[in-house]
């Protein structure tokens, strides 16, 4: 195509309102969405009293701007055809100003150019035209090149506040009929801010995020919060319908390479960017990002050709079988059903996938976010199947794989302490629970949140440690009945057999004011087994506690146990305790190493084939040559 001079292009300006005279009544106009939306085309089209603008069909992805407000709506001259019941449509489609096209994103570009969804005239927000006459796209490709297609009148906005971007984003400046010079700047996004309770809610969300995973992003306070969070992490990719602010703050912490990407290896991708003068600045002629349409970045082929994709979405409200009714209203982009369905399926078939729900446990009433039931809530994500995590501000709550009773159990502990009992309550009169469940309800308030930490091991083997949970229940079983005869007498002191749900129940239900157990977890989040636990119980008459630990066979020599006996020993000087005391048998001489090599010295009994220990925190080993134990442990507060 032959290059344009700066002049000949100049000479295609007109001013908006000679562009709107183009316009007759009855026809399908396509608007650019977000910070994409021609807002002086717009805002004219709005303001406007000609008499050729008149029953006119508004067609736009997601309605973010100001200027078509409901009020213009009900002038009746215009009607909007959304594909997003969210941010400005929401009310208006509940006030029947508003046509919702139930549709999934991937399937839109395929609808214009089939002519299921006709476009008379299309008004697309551009940069001013580069040297070989190319305009850019800029923050919004979503359907724009599926719209000028189907068009019989194109007209570009130049905006020279808007980025120049890469991707499928370049347009020569002859396919656009008309030009306007824009007289407004682009929509921007101040950042949303976050609280404490947020803060703890992104932490415990990037805690079960790996190294090499690829995400997905929105906006909102969780997305603002999670980027300091993710710092750390490696070889994070990103597949995304909006590239935010924090997102740029992500890439710009080194945490982003998309090296492990299976598609746009090495760029993030991006439909959108909704943000700050900053971040479009930031993303101008800026090649790490990858602008593509929407039946490219909401493929769930194309997602799925991602290793590890993960999809984090802020939830509303979830009930006990992992149900989610999902945000309303302002500040939800992609959280409908239709639009979270395709990224939903790119999960499902992505290698190692998840999703991720978060939200605080409590809403800014009060009120508990974790429910019975949200069966009757609007916009309810009526898939618990596909919901393999939920994080609130106390943990997280692994989902896939689990019964319904084994998910309520999950879900409770992570309510707000204050909200448990009812729950518990409830759920055993809905015949969820089991109705002899035990529930120490005091011990929520003390469960040691903060014990959470990883390491890895000899051989590459990394292991995550955290308090037990009650709903560990079932995992306990199972590494109950992969022991031998001997590792269970080692550990017991008796050729026990069996481990009912009586029994193992109470086993772990720990009252946290009184005891402390860690277990230790090895495999992706959501998928992670227990392999390890170590507990001690304070005596009553002294200031010791009974200790005692026991790791999978499979994982023993690498060091576990040790690391296990650290971690128990530094949590008992923290509260305060004089030592520990154990009871070893003779014959278990690998247990015995453990507690020679500690950090304080032992004294040792023998009496009848058992060692009596006694290890005594009042002066350290001077001969164990170990390093001070690095965790993440922290003097005891309430959770």
């Amino acid at each position: 195509m032959a290059q344009i001079s700066a002049s000949d292009w100049q000479k295609r300006l007109v001013t908006p309102d000679v562009a709107l005279a183009r316009i007759e009544p009855g026809m399908n106009i396509f608007l650019g969405t977000g910070t994409a939306e021609p807002r002086t085309l717009v805002k004219h089209l709005m303001a406007s009293k000609a008499y050729n603008l008149q029953d006119l069909t508004l067609v736009q992805l997601v309605s973010l701007g100001d200027a078509i407000s409901l009020q213009a709506l009900q002038s009746h001259k215009y009607r909007l055809k959304t594909f997003f019941a969210g941010w400005v449509a929401s009310e208006a489609i509940t006030a029947g100003y508003v046509d919702l096209i139930p549709s999934r994103f991937s399937t839109i570009p395929q609808m214009m150019n089939s002519g299921h969804i006709p476009i008379d005239v299309a008004m697309i927000q551009i940069t001013p035209p580069n040297e070989a006459g190319y305009c850019s796209l800029g923050v919004g490709v979503d359907v724009a090149r599926q719209a000028m297609e189907q068009a019989d009148l194109v007209v570009g906005e130049i905006n020279d506040e808007v980025p120049f971007t890469f991707g499928d984003t370049f347009v020569p400046v002859e396919e656009f009929d008309l030009l306007v010079r824009s007289q407004d700047r682009p929509i921007y996004f101040t950042r949303w801010p976050y609280d404490e309770v947020i803060d703890r809610v992104a932490a415990n969300v990037a805690s079960v995020i790996e190294n090499g995973s690829c995400l997905a992003y929105s906006i909102g306070a969780l997305f603002e919060a999670l980027p300091k969070h993710l710092a750390g992490k490696r070889d994070l990719g990103i597949h995304t319908p909006s590239f935010t602010d924090a997102l740029m703050d992500l890439v710009k912490s080194g945490a982003v390479s998309n090296r492990r990407k299976g598609l746009f290896r090495g760029r993030s991708l991006a439909a959108f960017a909704l943000g700050s003068p900053e971040l479009f600045r930031w993303l101008d002629r800026n090649p790490l990002v990858e602008f593509q349409s929407v039946d490219r970045v909401f493929s769930p082929t194309d997602i799925g050709r991602n290793p590890r994709f993960v999809l984090v979405m802020p939830g509303r409200r979830v009930d006990l079988s992992g149900r989610v009714a999902m945000p309303i209203g302002k500040g939800n982009v992609t959280s409908g059903p239709g639009q979270l369905a395709d990224l939903f399926n790119g999960a499902e078939i992505s290698h190692g996938g998840y999703t991720i729900v978060a939200l605080p446990s409590r809403n800014l009433k009060g009120q508990p976010n974790v429910r019975l039931s949200v069966e009757d809530m609007p916009n309810l994500l009526n898939q618990p199947e596909s919901m393999d995590i939920i994080a609130t501000e106390y943990g997280t709550a692994h989902l896939r794989g689990r019964t319904l009773r084994e998910r309520a159990q999950a879900l409770i502990e992570i309510a707000h302490p204050e909200d448990r009992p009812e729950l518990v309550k409830a759920a055993k009169e809905a015949r969820i629970l089991y109705q002899d469940q035990v529930f120490l309800a005091d011990s929520a308030h003390f469960y040691p949140q903060e014990l959470a930490t990883r390491h890895t091991f000899k051989n590459g083997v990394t292991v995550n440690f955290r308090a037990m949970k009650p709903s560990d229940e079932e995992q306990m079983r199972r590494l109950f009945y992969r022991f031998s005869d001997e590792a269970i007498y080692y550990r017991y002191f008796a050729p026990i057999k069996t481990m009912p749900h009586a029994e193992m129940q109470a086993y772990v239900n720990i009252d946290y004011r009184t005891a402390l157990s860690i277990v230790g977890l090895v495999g992706d989040p959501g998928q992670e087994k227990i392999i390890a636990e170590g507990r001690y119980v304070r005596l009553d008459r002294r200031p010791f506690a009974e200790v005692a630990f026991v790791v999978d066979e499979a994982y023993q020599g690498l060091g576990i146990a040790t690391f296990l006996y650290r971690m128990l020993v530094q949590h008992a000087l923290q509260h305060g305790l004089s030592g520990l005391t154990a009871d070893v048998l003779a014959t278990n001489k690998s247990m015995f190493k453990v507690f020679e090599k500690g950090e304080f010295p032992m004294q040792a009994k023998l009496r009848d084939g058992v060692y009596s220990l006694t290890i005594n925190f009042t002066k350290p080993n001077p001969d164990n040559g170990m390093e001070p134990l690095k965790t993440s442990l922290k003097p005891g507060r309430r959770s």
